[in-house]
């Protein structure tokens, strides 16, 4: 019940009447993963990732000319059941906002089965997962997740239950994994294979250090395995008739009030840490206003009328700032065309992702620091008083100006910020460098 006495978001209602009841199990899937066309398309998507050797050495580059004197051997031990998949390269990297996250990198032939095994399974799973699911799958995005999450909050769903589960993807317990994979998947030497991958272990410093529970995060499985092993999370939330909106293991549910929100958070945690022994965070876990929750980068807000907007969120703001300076540091040496060319395929990225924003400001007024920080840089690269006279001349500034001008000891950030350097480096002189901004982008997404 909700605080006025109402019920709300529950449903006892058993799970075949909202999904259909679990189809038939698929056999003879062997033939399919390791089809030539199959495999072809794998080893087309593992060259268009890229990425970093496993712990082999082995690159991205050097994968196709090995499997053609190779491919023989590496398919007779498959066909056998003797093939060992590698353990994964553990790899940290750092978080924009501090801490660390913690990556597995397999070789690239282990990249390039488990790919074939990802494209023969999706078929497979991905029918049957929710439609409220969003997370790595085909035909899906995250910014159809914030519109459905809009579309919650429009219809007055606006307190939201932020499910923080504690560190997924190195808790999955591999019996619980298996047998969920094995409802859908008949063909053992399959169930073999994939338990193999699940259970290859980790290389930290040279030593090769067991998995009893998790799946890598950073392969081509264990998005699909993520998927698999939340889509009991899924029905239950669909059985109890709760609105929600999933995005791998980022989970999170609109209700009508805070005390709605108390009662299914404390109940959704219960379910997972019994029913799917994962563990929930729960000092990251919440029951939030709308207006202060976030997902996926994007934030909400309202507009004139009452209307629900979309906004980025501080956090990503934060974030992308962090990336920006990185790209602009000025004692980075590398040239302004290739400067502005990483710039330029970081910020298209970006705003790609967050076209859904409905905030122009925002990206005006992110072009004008981004423009400080490249006159600053410029300016750096001047360095001698010489230098930057004979540059400021050259770009307009009138002789005694540019003079007085060039001797300063004021820092690089303050002289960014000065009436004759931009004058010197207005807008126009970035744009005919080739920069492409953030609001010149915002306005393309939004004509």
């Amino acid at each position: 019940m909700n605080a006025g006495g109402t019920p709300v978001e529950r449903s006892d209602r058993p799970a075949e009447t909202v999904r259909e009841a679990q189809p038939a199990r698929v056999e003879g899937l062997w033939g399919e993963v390791f089809s030539r066309e199959n495999l072809y398309r794998a080893l087309q998507r593992v060259e268009s990732r890229k990425g970093a050797p496993g712990v082999d050495g082995m690159t991205v580059a050097e994968l196709r000319p090995w499997l053609k004197d190779h491919w023989a051997g590496v398919r007779e031990a498959l066909q056998a059941g003797t093939y060992r998949p590698q353990p994964v390269r553990r790899v940290t990297i750092p978080k924009p906002g501090g801490g660390k996250r913690e990556l597995g990198v397999p070789t690239v032939l282990d990249r390039l089965i488990q790919q074939a095994l990802a494209q023969a399974l999706t078929p497979i799973f991905d029918p049957h997962f929710s439609e409220r699911s969003y997370g790595y799958r085909p035909r899906r995005s995250a910014q159809q997740a914030v519109g459905m999450a809009r579309g919650y909050v429009t219809a007055g769903q606006d307190w939201v239950v932020d499910i923080d589960l504690d560190r997924f993807f190195d808790r999955v317990q591999h019996d619980a994994l298996m047998a969920r994979v094995a409802r859908r998947v008949a063909d053992k030497r399959v169930l073999k294979l994939i338990r193999r991958y699940v259970e290859a272990g980790v290389m930290v410093e040279g030593v090769k250090q067991p998995t009893e529970e998790g799946t890598p995060q950073g392969s081509p499985l264990s998005p699909l395995l993520s998927n698999i092993m939340l889509d009991d999370l899924d029905r239950e939330l669909e059985r109890r008739g709760h609105h929600f909106v999933r995005y791998a293991d980022d989970i999170r549910i609109h209700v009508k009030s805070e005390r709605a929100g108390q009662r299914v958070l404390a109940g959704v945690t219960e379910f997972i840490q019994k029913r799917l022994k994962l563990r929930v965070n729960k000092e990251k876990s919440s029951v939030k206003h709308a207006i202060q929750a976030v997902l996926l980068g994007f934030g909400f807000y309202l507009r004139a009328g009452g209307q629900v907007g979309i906004r980025v969120s501080p956090k990503a703001l934060a974030q992308m700032r962090w990336r920006i300076r990185k790209l602009t540091a000025r004692h980075w040496r590398i040239a302004m065309p290739e400067r502005i060319g990483r710039l330029n395929r970081y910020i298209g990225g970006w705003c790609s992702y967050f076209r859904l924003a409905e905030t122009p400001g925002t990206f005006r007024d992110l072009d004008g620091w981004l423009r400080r920080r490249l006159r600053q840089v410029r300016w750096a690269e001047w360095k001698h008083p010489q230098a930057r006279r004979r540059n400021l001349i050259r770009l307009g500034i009138t002789p005694r100006e540019a003079r007085s001008f060039a001797g300063t000891t004021r820092g690089s950030w303050p002289i960014s910020a000065s009436n004759p350097l931009q004058v010197a480096l207005p807008n126009r002189y970035w744009t005919e460098l080739g920069l492409h901004g953030f609001g010149e982008r915002w306005q393309l997404r939004h004509a």
